[in-house]
This record gives structure tokens, C-alpha cells and sequence, in this order.
């Protein structure tokens, strides 16, 4: 079966006629004149200039119109011919603008309440957990019975080492120096935030004479 590039090819052929003469009679562009003959459709603009341009180049060359415009339209095939990228990627979908707008305000939303969630937690921590308490280092003085005593807390609890209040720093670090007999001493040491959560350790210290 002929087709119908092929078929335009040799009638202009036959009229010893150039793509450049028929391009300029019929203002198609050489490309696409070229394209037509060769069956590569989808090179051209659409579907509607594809007819037309078939038209037009078969009514120059004296061709019937109506006959090789339907034998083109059963040959062209405009989804293979024009469906260059898959459906995935051609096909997006459309929301409406009220429910991306909804969308929108219920994200926000559910960010100020984690934000508020977190800055609550975090205020009120004291309420739900007890203070942290760590002893770095019990060191005994060379020369001396004296103790040092160094570690961290919550900056805002209040610690006792051996009910003896200590000074905690704005970092929570605190240092105290106390004087112990010779021997093992148990030393209790209790930190208490705001709530009364309270956090106790007990440290057996063993001081050299």
C-alpha cells in the first residue's frame, strides 16, 4: 500500500518540482513538506496543522484533497505520532484552589502547634522529669583531709551535698570543698527543681590520712 508521503513524493517528482517551489507557492515550510513525505509526523507543529499542511501540498500538485486527506487521517496515527512523553509525566492533576488553600492553612496549623507543643515541653520539663545530677570528680587534697567535689546539675535546682547547700553556676556546674575524717564517708547528694522532682545520689568517699 502506498502511502501517502510517498505518494505526494512521486507526483512532485513527476512535476520535476522542488521542496523549495512548493514550499514558497504554498508557504509550508521545507521541514515539514519533508517530513510529510517521509511519514515522520511527528516532527510537525499539531494534528490540525498536519491536516492542513497534507491539504494544501495534494491540492497544489492537483492531487483530490478529500481523498488524501482521509487516506492520511487513517494512516496518521495522532496519539503514536505526538505522545511523546508518558502519561505520568503529561497528565498532571489538578486541585482545586480552595482545597490547596486548605491544605495549606491545616500545614501551618500543625506547625504553630508543634512549636507551641515544644516551647511548652520545654518550659515545663521540671513538671515531668527530675533534675539531672552528675558527679565528674571527687578529688582529695595532697596535703589536707579537704575534698573537692565537682559536677553538673539544672541550673535551677537547688543542691545539697550532705544537706549543706552548694552554689550551682548559670551552666549548672557547681564545686564544693568540705573536710572529711580519715575512712569511708557516705555523702549524699540531692538535687531539687522548682516542682520538687528531686534526683539523689550516694557516693561512699574514702579519705587517705
Amino acid at each position: 500500500m502506498v502511502r501517502v508521503g510517498q505518494r505526494l513524493y512521486k507526483e512532485r517528482i513527476q512535476r520535476k518540482l522542488t521542496i523549495d517551489e512548493i514550499a514558497k507557492a504554498t508557504r509550508i515550510k521545507p521541514i515539514f513538506l519533508q517530513a510529510i513525505e517521509r511519514g515522520e509526523y511527528n516532527t510537525l507543529p499539531s494534528p490540525a496543522y498536519a491536516i492542513g499542511f497534507v491539504r494544501n501540498y495534494a491540492d497544489y500538485l492537483g492531487l483530490p484533497k478529500a481523498e488524501i486527506t482521509a487516506l492520511f487521517r487513517r494512516e496518521f496515527d495522532e496519539k503514536k505520532a505526538f505522545k511523546v512523553l508518558p502519561d505520568s509525566l503529561v497528565k498532571t492533576k489538578e486541585f482545586p484552589v480552595k482545597r490547596i488553600r486548605i491544605q495549606q492553612s491545616i500545614f501551618v496549623i500543625i506547625f504553630f502547634l508543634i512549636l507551641i507543643t515544644g516551647y511548652l515541653l520545654f518550659q515545663y520539663r521540671f513538671a515531668f522529669l527530675s533534675p539531672l545530677l552528675k558527679i565528674d570528680s571527687i578529688t582529695q587534697s595532697p596535703s589536707s583531709q579537704e575534698v573537692t567535689v565537682s559536677g553538673i546539675t539544672d541550673s535551677n535546682a537547688t543542691l545539697t551535698i550532705n544537706n549543706e547547700p552548694v552554689t550551682v553556676g548559670n551552666t549548672g556546674k557547681f564545686v564544693k570543698k568540705f573536710i572529711l575524717f580519715p575512712g569511708k564517708t557516705a555523702v549524699t547528694f540531692r538535687a531539687k527543681n522548682r516542682i520538687g522532682k528531686e534526683t539523689i545520689q550516694k557516693k561512699e568517699i574514702e579519705v587517705k590520712p
